[in-house]
């Protein structure tokens, strides 16, 4: 029997004010797993009235005990981890395998991270003329609207209320209408931690509907979004009513360069994570591979046998190591890219097709796809956000460089190599937010977590996420208590 989850608004879980309801299927085989209320304009705009009256007390506890509510929130999900591990696997299709050792540690670790921090982010004390002094502040911005993505949904709700609770904003979250189970479960877990009714809410529902009214909102102060860069052009145009602040993390076309000093066997093992990890439903994902010339052959041929060894199933199995797309309409999305790539004249080297095993005929299941590809084809500038790669040869680091930056993302991008200063160098030259150096997809709650160009502005995480979510107030005092001669002129 399916579960069923209503929206939390106020600290409580309540139903749409129309009664709206909408199904959360099993992308292993396409069940309904529960019913989840579905928020209309009138619920977001009722979650809004609760985050605002919410604001004033929350903003003013002392930041020490905003940051030990959420230090007691990272316990808690430690306590029940397994659980909630387990919820995000059957939602997303991630492997319990990820979710357990990946996206429940770091969503803890964020929250534990930004718990120690709310006492710590201070403002600063500018040098300014004699006889003044100037000192600046960071405040809450106030009620936050926040919208989370489908691919990594409990740790993205880490990365955006760790921050904003923090720095003492109030937040009202719209969740993924695919995936809201484990936001709407973690939302279980504030009273028992001591996070005050209002403070965060969360209202599940369609971004046309529930999400183009929680950015248009005049009582919402900022917008922080991830998402599709198509998506997040309509974000800015929404919000431009009451001129709310934005954070945009939008898509990626990530570069992964194998340099002919690389270390072969790390190279290949890092790709096939950058791109196969959580089905390669990632903005970050390293989904164009650029190898040099003199070892393409011999990288590809070990990259397709990896590729092609990846186990696919349930994604509830310890065994398994790729899962389901999270949608079936995700999964005909990534096969029509496959149909584009041979269109173009591209050669699929491996996958490219659903599974043949029957157990999983009624999942979202696609294979591994590796695509060698022309790098001015659709299928290396436009996002796919699936397990699909293209590989593509160079010839030297300009030839690298100038593929690499030829699209206008400008999120993630890595690349492989034993030379220190070509390391330095190709890091500095790539138009990205972020850069691997022999690895891919790190992360860190200490770390800024954003892109440039089509990728967004703002950053997730570390001292810049505090940035975001707080406004600088400038107070100017004059010590020595002198009027200047023109103030004092008599009328």
């Amino acid at each position: 029997m399916a579960l069923h989850y209503g929206l939390f608004i106020d600290g409580t879980s309540v139903d749409a004010l129309d009664g709206a309801t909408l199904d959360v299927l099993n992308p292993h085989n396409g069940t309904v797993l529960a019913t989840v209320a579905e928020a209309g304009e009138a619920d977001v705009d009722r979650a809004v009235v609760a985050a605002t009256r919410a604001f004033p007390a929350w903003s003013s506890l002392a930041a020490s005990e905003r940051g030990r509510r959420l230090l007691r929130l990272a316990d808690a999900i430690e306590a029940h981890g397994e659980e909630l591990a387990q919820l995000e696997t059957l939602d997303t299709g991630h492997p319990v395998h990820d979710t357990t050792l990946l996206d429940v540690p770091r969503t803890a670790a964020t929250f534990r991270y930004f718990g120690g921090m709310a006492d710590k982010f201070e403002g600063n004390l500018p040098p300014v003329d004699a006889g003044f002094l100037n000192y600046v502040l960071r405040e809450p911005i106030g009620v936050v609207g926040q919208i989370v993505p489908w691919n990594f949904p409990l740790m993205f709700c880490g990365w955006k209320l760790g921050p904003a609770l923090a720095a003492g904003n109030t937040v009202v979250m719209k969740p993924s209408e695919l995936v809201p189970l484990s936001t709407l479960r973690l939302c279980e877990l504030f009273d028992d931690v001591g996070i005050p009714r209002g403070v965060v809410n969360v209202v599940p529902g369609y971004g046309a509907r529930a999400g183009a009214h929680l950015v248009a909102h005049p009582d919402v102060d900022k917008v922080s979004f991830t998402g599709s860069t198509r998506t997040g052009r309509s974000v800015v145009e929404a919000s431009t009513g009451n001129l709310k602040r934005l954070q945009l993390e939008l898509g990626g076309k990530g570069a992964n360069i194998v340099f002919d000093d690389a270390d072969l066997s790390a190279a290949v093992n890092g790709s096939a994570f950058a791109i196969f990890h959580n089905q390669g439903q990632a903005c970050i994902a390293g989904s164009r591979l650029l190898v040099h010339q003199s070892i393409y052959d011999e990288f590809v041929e070990r990259f397709v046998a990896l590729a092609s060894s990846i186990r696919l199933g349930d994604p509830m199995s310890s065994d398994t190591e790729m899962g389901p797309l999270t949608s079936a309409q995700h999964r005909d999305r990534v096969l029509e890219y496959v149909a584009l790539a041979v269109e173009e004249g591209g050669e699929v080297l491996a996958g490219g097709a659903p599974p043949k095993n029957p157990d999983l005929a009624a999942g979202y299941y696609v294979e591994p796809t590796v695509v060698r590809a022309n790098p001015t084809s659709r299928v290396c500038h436009e996002e796919v956000f699936g397990p699909f790669v293209t590989v593509t040869s160079f010839r030297d680091e300009a030839e690298a460089l100038e593929i690499a930056n030829a699209t206008d993302y400008g999120l993630g991008a890595g690349l492989w190599t034993r030379d220190l200063a070509r390391a330095h160098r190709v890091a500095g030259a790539l138009r990205s937010g972020m850069v691997w150096i022999n690895c891919y997809k790190r992360v860190h709650p200490a770390s800024p977590f954003g892109g440039v160009r089509r990728s967004g502005y703002g950053r997730e995480m570390g001292f810049d996420a505090m940035r975001e979510y707080t406004e600088a107030k400038s107070v100017w005092l004059n010590v020595d208590a002198t009027i200047p001669p023109w103030y004092s002129r008599a009328n």
